[in-house]
């Protein structure tokens, strides 16, 4: 147990860290129990802690993605069957893009290949919400138990949401010109060692270059939620005396655009604050899964009723996995 402790607060969560940046600030005079010293030593700290856990978990799950190039993960997807495909198109999505919208054109191509629609929402429900660089993060801040919880959560609402979705047969509701598409099969070439880590360096490079910005935003407001916003009213709108803070926050998070590295410190900040766990997990949840942007990018593969569908499977399934969190929170924090 002592390793493990110390592999979550001082590898993953680097604790070391955050004490060497506040003897730093101390040395220039600055005081960190001060509102403006507290804000600047969470904002270094968190920045400088997810830049290096993304970099290092880009960098690895790109060298992995590599073995699943599109080709390859729909000839998978394509020997399975009924809700096995749709686990396995959920799993597949935790080894793919970071963001709902570069899943998207993944998704695209695979439904216009032919793949069953409801396995397709599958991989696009989970890419973004569930993938493995979401699972260490969470671990480095909520613990192994949330991040475990949360991931097998993530899971089943992607499974459940991609087999309802097959059995009320909305296959008809995707956009003629995907379903029109003709399917060309093209074999990738063999990958070297030296072309997958060429690949995985450019992925960090060009993902850092998307994703930074939201860290920073990210991070800034979590600095200005843990430092200045008084406990008391986050508890009282995100905490256990409101039963409809879930769902709050669910709503709240749908018109952001963001992903699990700039929403993660919002969340720590909130619950440090007092709001329960369900409820800012619902929130990270609704900002990746159904963000506006990506929203729009569906509609134009999809048409209106499978599009409402796919928001309501996603908006109940997030508000569900909240309140259990919610009840859950006592055993898992």
């Amino acid at each position: 147990m002592g390793v493990w402790d110390f592999i979550q607060n001082q590898i993953l969560g680097m604790k070391w860290l955050n004490g060497l940046i506040g003897s730093l600030l101390t040395s220039f005079g600055l005081d960190v129990s001060s509102r403006w010293g507290g804000s600047a030593q969470f904002f270094l700290y968190d920045v400088i802690k997810i830049t290096i856990l993304l970099c290092l978990l880009i960098f690895i799950i790109s060298y992995i993605q590599s073995y699943f190039p599109p080709e390859r993960s729909k000839k998978i997807l394509g020997r399975f069957h009924g809700l096995g495909a749709n686990s396995i198109a959920a799993l597949l999505g935790t080894v793919t893009p970071f963001c709902s919208c570069s899943s998207i054109p993944l998704f695209i191509g695979f439904t216009s290949a032919g793949l069953p629609v409801g396995v397709t929402f599958s991989f696009l429900i989970s890419s973004p919400m569930v993938d493995l660089g979401s699972l260490a993060l969470l671990m480095s801040i909520f613990g192994a138990k949330v991040a475990i919880v949360y991931v097998i959560f993530g899971l089943v609402v992607a499974v459940i949401g991609g087999t309802i979705i097959q059995k009320l047969h909305m296959e008809r509701y995707v956009e003629d010109f995907i379903k029109n598409a003709s399917n060309v099969d093209i074999e990738s070439p063999e990958l070297t060692q030296r072309d997958r880590f060429v690949y995985a360096k450019d992925q960090v490079v060009n993902t850092f270059k998307k994703v930074f910005p939201y860290i920073l935003i990210g991070v800034g407001i979590g600095a200005v939620i843990h430092n200045w916003i008084p406990a008391n009213v986050v508890e009282a709108i995100l905490g256990g005396n409101n039963p409809f803070g879930v769902i709050l926050a669910t709503i709240i998070g749908v018109p952001m655009y963001a992903d699990i590295f700039g929403t993660i410190p919002i969340a720590e900040a909130l619950l440090y604050k007092g709001a329960q766990l369900g409820t800012v997990l619902s929130f990270m949840m609704a900002v990746t899964t159904l963000s506006l942007p990506s929203l729009i990018m569906i509609r134009k593969a999809v048409k209106p009723k499978l599009l409402a569908l796919f928001i309501g499977i996603c908006t109940v399934g997030i508000i569900i996995v909240g309140y259990l969190f919610n009840v859950l929170q006592p055993f898992l924090v």
